[in-house]
């Protein structure tokens, strides 16, 4: 059957529309003035004034008419009477089709330089090199890790057909991976960036893939009697869970990424899926209807007595721990809405982020900060992000289609 076929690195047509609404409970002033020395200076510092006002965390100041090289001599005392207690500015330079990019990064207040760096690329290249330093300017102040050059991937629905896509963080840049006519769910990550699995139906059942970005290459890694769904890769990316029928029941499974050693990790009478690695590989988080609902259980990778996990509510599926593992995010319903709910593993205080009607496959940013939805606003689908404090969301809004089972890359560099 020729149901998919591979469209590996292919532009997608439909760019991804930004709404953002709510603010963090603390907002940093910043000015971010335009790049000199280069028509592209502007569209590098609107990339970067863009993904910290995404945040929710930042209040751009305005630096309109700055005119400040990396050379300049900078006076902190008038920034500071702007409202702006950091600044960030640079210099862009061409030689051929390569670009330099430099920048800073100042402290007003203190009259300090907190960071400097330079960057080299094509210009298609720019827009990734923004990001980063917006990563740079994020984890500077605010102490956390930057998240703006990762990526995400997503299922995008248009009428009989499915796209595979990866996109930039922000939504930009989409990259169809994978066209089929037929189903395609749960894609999912190497903990490296450079491959994705996920489960297609162009054969007639459900079958698990692996696909390296770079070259698109792509084989069946469990193509077993039954079902074959919900791969999820170890932190080590050695191995994946999986979850297989081939014993009637839908149970969850540890396979070697290279398709061998194939193992059963516990048997239950009742159906185990949406299984999930804890960050230190020991464990899994899956969900479970064995206590009559479904609810969140964690089992060790080596097997044994699974324990409970969430007991808010009667129904919890799609658990997944934030890369520290203090929070479980998980998909509740709650008043026949399905919400996005986030539960404190110490405490087991449970706090509902979104409002529903149908908010589905949460899934972590690197940091641990935000977590990636998806979501039916206005009667559309969309995807959606939303703060783990549930201050700031954001709407990624594709332009027809619809968007669905989304997953937030990990860090690359």
């Amino acid at each position: 059957m020729a149901a998919a076929c591979l469209v590996a690195g292919k532009p997608a047509q439909a760019q991804l529309h930004v709404d953002i609404s709510g603010v963090g409970a603390t907002q940093y002033p910043i000015a971010i003035a335009d790049f000199a020395g280069s028509g592209q200076g502007q569209a590098v510092a609107d990339v970067i004034r863009a993904d910290l006002s995404r945040s929710g965390q930042f209040q751009l100041i305005n630096a309109a008419g700055a005119n400040l090289s990396t050379e300049s001599t900078i006076s902190y005392d008038q920034w500071r009477n702007r409202g702006a207690d950091y600044l960030a500015y640079g210099s862009i330079s061409q030689s051929g089709d390569q670009y330099s990019v430099s920048y800073r990064l100042v402290d007003s207040v203190r009259k300090s330089q907190l960071d400097g760096v330079a960057f080299t690329g094509t210009q298609k290249e720019l827009r990734r090199i923004s990001h980063q330093i917006a990563d740079r300017i994020y984890q500077k102040i605010t102490g956390v890790r930057g998240v703006f050059s990762t990526r995400i991937a997503y299922v995008l629905q248009t009428g009989n057909t499915y796209e595979l896509q990866i996109a930039d963080a922000d939504g930009q840049n989409p990259q169809v991976m994978l066209r089929s006519r037929q189903s395609i769910i749960s894609p999912a990550w190497s903990p490296d960036g450079k491959r994705l699995a996920y489960v297609s139906f162009e054969s007639g059942k459900p079958v698990v893939y692996l696909q390296t970005l770079a070259t698109g290459q792509r084989f069946p890694i469990a193509n077993f009697k039954g079902n074959n769904s919900a791969p999820a890769w170890s932190p080590n990316g050695q191995q994946l869970a999986i979850v297989l029928s081939r014993d009637s029941i839908s149970q969850i499974y540890t396979i070697n990424a290279d398709g061998s050693g194939l193992r059963r990790v516990m048997r239950s009478p009742l159906i185990d899926t949406e299984p999930s690695f804890t960050p230190d590989g020991g464990s899994l988080i899956f969900t479970s209807d064995r206590g009559g609902s479904p609810q969140a259980y964690k089992v060790p990778v080596s097997g044994g007595e699974a324990q409970r996990i969430t007991f808010n509510g009667s129904y919890n599926v799609s658990p997944h721990l934030s890369p520290d593992a203090s929070n479980l995010v998980y998909v509740t319903r709650r008043g026949g809405a399905f919400r996005i709910a986030l539960q404190n593993m110490s405490s087991g205080s449970e706090q509902l982020l979104t409002n529903g009607p149908d908010d589905q496959s949460p899934s972590f940013a690197p940091n641990g900060m935000q977590i990636l939805y998806s979501s039916i606003q206005g009667g559309r689908s969309v995807l959606a992000v939303v703060s783990t404090d549930g201050r700031v969301r954001q709407t990624l809004s594709a332009l027809n289609g619809k968007v669905r089972e989304p997953t937030w890359g990990p860090f690359t560099n």
